[in-house]
């Protein structure tokens, strides 16, 4: 038998390290790099995983599972996505076709044999982090749910103030709109014009009985995004009471917004009008971007950018535009306007 290594153009492992305490407790599963150039909940990870490790943290009860390269793929060549992305149709296939279909067969029941997730994200421009919350309580739609209460309690409590919502309706909107893009492959099109394209790793755990929130830590690149996913994480373990920490206070003024219009970027020359960020106010009527045909694209109402990407492939997200939401979270209303 040849000793010679075997070339291989794809990962073929998933690397997750999971802690069980001798007390009964709730299972934490804790992702980063789900996208591989989003890498500040991989050193969030890393670093609480050399804290146990040393003894300088210790489990109590529970199971804690942490992922730090979700995609191995998209990470080991420092992009978003490897052959697809894998935040988007997360469930189990049958019959798989790419890289990330093989990826969510192991990590579906990953997630299904834990009670909370929390997925650790950046974003394209500059901004404040904040945090994508589920839907309320509800037996119809598209996400049934049951345990918003415990969802938002724990949204209160991981440190930044910006909260949204409305994620899965609003993608599914704009899925139900989505053209044939010729500039994506044929594979690429089945998926994102699919219903269940909208469906990420959040979706699925409410899907299995569980609740998760998905917390965008800052810019890809700010120096900051590894201690807010770190604290994050801290704040969840407490939340918990999977470890002895200090329990963290829940915020009092949240800015809770709406995703209310998805809008994809249909061909390579479309551009923003100017470099947004999220968050930035626009105003009824405003220019937002301007198409490769020379037609303008402008806001509908008063609002707010979120997740701009200038460099968004045809076909895919472009931009979202969201409003003040009425929601209250854990009995907590938005404070005024976000600045």
């Amino acid at each position: 038998m040849s000793s010679s290594p075997i070339p291989s153009q794809l990962p073929t492992a998933l690397r997750s390290i999971t802690y069980h305490g001798l007390e009964p407790g709730p299972g934490l599963i804790v992702l980063g790099a789900v996208h591989g150039n989003e890498t500040c909940g991989t050193g969030a990870i890393l670093r609480l995983a050399g804290e146990l490790e040393r003894d300088e943290r210790q489990l109590l009860r529970g199971t804690l599972t942490l992922v730090p390269v979700t995609n191995p793929l998209a990470f080991r060549r420092v992009q978003r996505m490897g052959e697809r992305n894998l935040n988007r149709n997360f469930r189990i296939t049958d019959a798989p076709q790419d890289f990330e279909d093989r990826l969510a067969n192991r990590l579906c029941p990953l997630l299904a044999a834990h009670d909370v997730l929390l997925d650790l994200h950046s974003f394209h421009t500059p901004g404040e982090p904040f945090v994508m919350l589920g839907p309320e309580n509800n037996d119809h739609g598209l996400e049934s749910f049951h345990r918003a209460p415990e969802e938002e309690a724990l949204v209160r409590r991981l440190g930044p103030r910006r909260i949204v919502e409305g994620w899965l309706d609003t993608y599914a909107v704009g899925v139900a709109r989505r053209l044939r893009n010729p500039n994506a492959t044929l594979r690429a099109q089945m998926l994102s014009t699919d219903p269940s394209y909208g469906i990420g790793t959040t979706e699925y755990m409410r899907s299995q009985g569980g609740y998760g929130v998905t917390l965008e830590c800052g810019q890809h690149d700010d120096p900051e995004a590894p201690d807010v996913a770190y604290r994050a994480i801290l704040n969840t373990l407490s939340h918990l009471e999977l470890m002895r920490l200090p329990p963290p206070p829940p915020r009092n003024d949240l800015e809770v917004l709406r995703l209310v219009e998805v809008v994809d970027r249909d061909d390579p020359l479309d551009a923003f009008s100017r470099p947004w960020q999220s968050f930035d106010r626009i105003r009824a009527g405003e220019e937002i971007g301007v198409r490769a045909n020379g037609a303008v694209v402008s806001s509908p109402a008063d609002g707010f950018i979120v997740f701009p990407n200038p460099n968004a492939l045809p076909g895919n997200e472009w931009f979202y535009r969201a409003e003040i939401s009425s929601r209250s979270v854990d009995g907590v209303k938005s404070r005024g306007l976000p600045s």
